[in-house]
């Protein structure tokens, strides 16, 4: 390996690539100083990811003349929707608390239910959930495989900084320049959730809600990358 092939992987190194995983904006320096001309490349990189299991949300509405009777008609509904849940096998069920307001003589209870599923589950998701009185579905995030998380990291990291890299080395023959090495690197993005709606589709006919037709993951990672040409 040559030098610039040292200091490549040192930075590599110094981006993270050895970690599980890098949250938030993130910064590398590799050196203190430059004593030649201050060069800026900003690299980008896109993963799309497959897909493992869907996150879902939805509102739980009820309307009655008095609290009483808003909360009892919504702990009903909530009891068919919870049941319904169950036999689509949904796992990290959260049911927040419920609050009422009123408008018009008409008093309205309503809380928040969120879950994940199995892609498959999809179609009754939508059909037999969403169809249930007072359900409201929110958009479905389909989310990748946790355990792969750290493999595109770095799949993210290497194709970001080999971008920026590309850059730089234009820059550097443009500017009759021979030298090139990295001062500082700023890290920017993440995984990028890719949601469906589906309240509009909940009176559909035939066929089913397939989905693979479902947007995959996403994720973007950008470098903003200083240099040190000579």
């Amino acid at each position: 390996m040559g030098v610039e092939g040292q200091r490549s992987a040192a930075l590599l190194l110094a981006l993270g690539l050895g970690l599980p995983t890098l949250t938030g904006p993130a910064r590398a320096e590799v050196t203190a100083s430059c004593d030649g001309t201050l060069l800026q490349a900003r690299g980008q990189a896109e993963l799309k990811r497959s897909g493992e299991r869907l996150r879902f949300s939805l509102g739980l509405q009820a309307q009655q003349r008095n609290q009483a009777d808003a909360l009892q008609e919504l702990q009903q509904r909530l009891a068919i929707v919870r049941e319904a849940l169950q036999r689509l096998e949904v796992a990290e069920l959260q049911v927040a608390s419920p609050g009422t307001w009123s408008h018009q003589g008409q008093v309205t209870a309503s809380l928040q239910l969120s879950g994940v599923l199995r892609p498959e589950r999809y179609d009754a998701l939508v059909r037999e959930v969403g169809g249930l009185a007072g359900v409201q579905l929110q958009p479905v995030q389909i989310e990748a495989s946790a355990s792969g998380d750290a493999a595109a990291r770095r799949r993210l990291l290497q194709a970001a900084w080999l971008d920026a890299q590309a850059q730089a080395r234009e820059l550097v023959a443009v500017l009759g320049l021979r030298q090139l090495r990295p001062i500082e690197v700023q890290i920017e993005g993440g995984p990028q959730p890719r949601p469906m709606a589906v309240k509009a589709m909940v009176a559909a006919a035939p066929p089913a809600f397939d989905p693979a037709e479902l947007p995959p993951p996403l994720e973007r990672l950008a470098l903003q990358v200083t240099f040190c040409g000579r």
